[in-house]
């Protein structure tokens, strides 16, 4: 899957103040993407907060991002859910012929057994009509889909061929990495261990950072790639007092903030969520403000 190689972006849903979709701020972010040098675009992840978001507005972001990219990159598409019989209809009933994968968090809430993870999974390979990225964080979904469970899937299921990691556990990652098969794919889901991810073996990461900062970030996982691990820390290190602004209070109030700085789009985001605090999006524009010519 080359085409899920370096840095993809898990895509905000801009809202107006009324908190409706707003089309044209979203079409901005995609031409930011991609003007910045970004490899593939991921539409109705959690910086989606799809969660909060009705069927229609779904088909809309998705409708609205497969308009602007207009063919110039792979685009990936969140269907997941904890209701395995829910999802596997959903994928029935969606038009994927604009998508190159789809990516499917593992079942929140319900707190699953490995085999239950792996039986989700499984079902959700053999409904799917196109390639699978499973999707580990841990941190929102109450379990955490350990090494084993993940090459076992990666190995019996044909059409699962990568996984977004975000368990912030480079031992974990690195279980994953010695296990798999040869043509599977790790990808960071984590904007923090993505170069090391890459370092390690990695193909790339899905961030959130990297639609606001787009530039600097892909140079740094193509660096990484590449075995330039001296110039990629480098950049890292500029890049990390942006990561933990951002996910200070919570994605994607961070990022949006940052998309508004850059007057992208508005800083709103839908409640349970609540915009960033005015102390914190000041010190995100002074972080722009010094370093935005380099890395935006």
């Amino acid at each position: 899957m080359e085409q899920l190689l370096g840095t993809g972006v898990a895509l905000v849903t801009p809202f107006k103040e009324d908190f409706s979709v707003d089309t044209t701020a979203l079409e901005r972010v995609v031409e930011h993407c991609i003007q910045g040098g970004i490899d593939y675009l991921v539409a109705l992840g959690t910086t989606a907060e799809s969660a909060t978001l009705s069927k229609a507005e779904k088909q809309l972001v998705a409708d609205v991002v497969v308009r602007a990219n207009a063919g110039r990159l792979p685009l990936v598409l969140g269907v997941g859910g904890n209701n395995t019989a829910a999802v596997v209809e959903e994928l029935k009933s969606l038009d994927l012929s604009e998508f190159t994968a789809i990516l499917s968090v593992s079942p929140y809430y319900n707190r699953p057994t490995q085999e239950g993870i792996y039986q989700h999974f499984k079902a959700i390979g053999a409904a799917s009509p196109i390639p699978i990225v499973m999707y580990n964080v841990p941190a929102r979904t109450g379990s955490n889909m350990l090494p084993e469970t993940t090459v076992r899937l990666a190995k019996d299921v044909p059409n699962i061929v990568a996984i977004k990691e975000a368990c912030g556990d480079m031992v974990q990652i690195d279980q994953i990495m010695k296990g798999k098969p040869d043509d599977f794919l790790v990808i960071s889901g984590d904007d923090f261990t993505a170069l090391p991810t890459v370092l390690a073996g990695g193909s790339g990461v899905i961030s959130v950072l990297g639609q606001g900062l787009p530039a600097g970030f892909s140079t740094m996982i193509e660096q990484g790639l590449q075995g330039k691990s001296d110039e990629a820390y480098e950049l890292h290190h500029a890049l990390l007092p942006a990561m933990q602004l951002i996910f200070e209070e919570g994605n994607p109030a961070g990022i949006k903030s940052i998309f508004e700085s850059l007057g992208i789009c508005s800083a709103v985001v839908r409640l349970p969520l609540v915009e960033a605090s005015l102390g914190l999006k000041n010190r995100i524009a002074a972080y722009l403000k010094s370093h935005n010519k380099v890395y935006a």
